[in-house]
């Protein structure tokens, strides 16, 4: 049943934000008693701890998944960001800002073990980049890495980018841009200008 709640409570967050639903929807919902609901959480913080965790290890997965199966380290930050976008957006009840805003900390806890994760893939791509001649020989992988993890989290932060004024989608894709433009070698760089041509990236 705690599995089943998890899985109806994500599908209602996902719609309509965490702090938008209450546990009597999600009661109501799944046609059980609030008193059921509580005989797995002790009460909403716990439950949506549970749900954006289980929703962030999906997500990881599917990172980890593009990481193994691009064709090359450019490819496979356009594709990271297009999965990005499948799960944020840049509307107030999204999950990603309700997150940000009303579970301040639990949202540093998932940022913090997203980096743990996906270091590594990370850092392995730039190396792979490096290898072949895409990504410039002298690069610091380690510094790289943090800086790429500290953009991406800087250009979905609304403090810093309001999100009246900047759309998610954009961001990204400025960003990506950036980044690549200061890691790629010349050859890198041709590739790139070949992909946005041809993909439309």
């Amino acid at each position: 049943m705690k599995k089943e709640i998890i899985k109806q409570a994500i599908g209602l967050f996902l719609h309509y934000g965490f702090k938008s639903v209450t546990m009597d929807e999600i009661a109501q919902h799944m046609r059980i008693s609030k008193k059921t609901i509580y005989a797995h959480f002790s009460n909403k913080e716990s439950l949506v701890e549970e749900a954006a965790l289980s929703r962030f290890n999906y997500i990881l997965d599917c990172f980890k998944t593009i990481s193994k199966q691009a064709k090359d380290p450019i490819i496979e930050i356009y594709q990271l960001k297009k999965e990005a976008l499948k799960h944020i957006s840049s509307e107030q009840n999204s999950p990603q800002y309700q997150l940000q805003k009303y579970y301040p900390s639990l949202y540093s806890k998932m940022k913090e073990k997203e980096f743990e994760i996906l270091n590594v893939s990370f850092a392995n791509s730039l190396k792979k980049g490096v290898e072949t001649g895409l990504f410039r020989s002298n690069i610091n992988v380690g510094f790289v890495t943090r800086i790429y993890f500290n953009g991406i989290r800087g250009v979905t932060d609304i403090k810093l980018f309001p999100l009246e004024k900047f759309k998610i989608d954009q961001l990204l894709i400025d960003f990506s841009e950036y980044h690549l433009r200061a890691i790629c070698t010349p050859l890198g760089i041709e590739k790139l200008e070949t992909y946005k041509n041809e993909i439309n990236l």
